[in-house]
């Protein structure tokens, strides 16, 4: 795979840290909330109902290291996939580490190659000033569309109607995106592993993302008001 670069932003530095056990971004001295900290606060009954019934399925403590152990592998899953893209080397000689090496190469192979025609950057932070920041895996050109995408490893197959939070981060990137860097991306990219090495790779373009985007707008407001009424008690 030939990368062509194309360093038109400059994206910020910052700083994540913990602020009453949510995830926040520091950026010119502001502290936002991550994107996964808002859409976590602001889950339908329904899906923490859906959450609750599997924990109590398969045991707290077993779903805890359920979720620690596929973290860890989606961790180093993004930094081979990374080390590749800045043509660098990065190798985990774990067993989990393994693992993820051949997961980052299926996405490299099945959904980066001959389709990744240009990229801004990779692992950029971005944020809508005052609202919300977050980081995106890669940014650019993708199928010949101004594009969001994101890695992600996964313990089985999923269903397009199962990861909908992840269409409403690919929105939230891209609307922050759109916002300060006054770029048109309509377009986001989801590349899928499984730990069995099985490739997914679910695309949002066009109206769909725009609805994606207004929901992920109504969400941000949601979060806000929750913390207006928590405040207020």
């Amino acid at each position: 795979m030939t990368i062509k670069w194309n360093k038109r932003f400059e994206y910020p530095a910052s700083i994540r840290e913990l602020i009453n056990n949510e995830r926040h971004y520091s950026i010119d001295n502001q502290k936002l909330p991550s994107v996964t900290t808002i859409l976590q606060a602001t889950q339908s009954e329904e899906k923490k109902a859906s959450l609750k019934q599997w924990q109590n399925k398969v045991g707290v403590d077993n779903a805890e290291n359920i979720k620690n152990v596929a973290a860890n592998r989606g961790s180093i899953m993004h930094r081979i996939i990374e080390c590749y893209l800045l043509g660098q080397n990065h190798a985990d000689l774990s067993d989990e580490g393994q693992r993820a090496g051949m997961m980052a190469r299926t996405i490299v192979e099945q959904g980066l190659e001959g389709c990744m025609d240009e990229i801004w950057g990779t692992e950029i932070t971005l944020y809508y000033p005052n609202l919300y920041a977050g980081a995106s895996d890669l940014a650019g050109v993708y199928e010949g569309r101004e594009s969001i995408m994101d890695f992600k490893q996964s313990n089985k197959l999923k269903r397009r109607e199962w990861i909908e939070d992840y269409f409403l981060q690919l929105a939230a990137y891209a609307t922050a995106h759109n916002t300060v860097y006054n770029t048109n991306i309509q377009s986001g990219t989801i590349l899928m592993c499984t730990k069995d090495n099985q490739f997914q790779k679910f695309t949002v373009s066009s109206t769909e993302f725009q609805k994606y985007m207004w929901e992920w707008l109504r969400r941000v407001d949601k979060y806000y008001d929750n913390m207006a009424k928590m405040g207020a008690k």
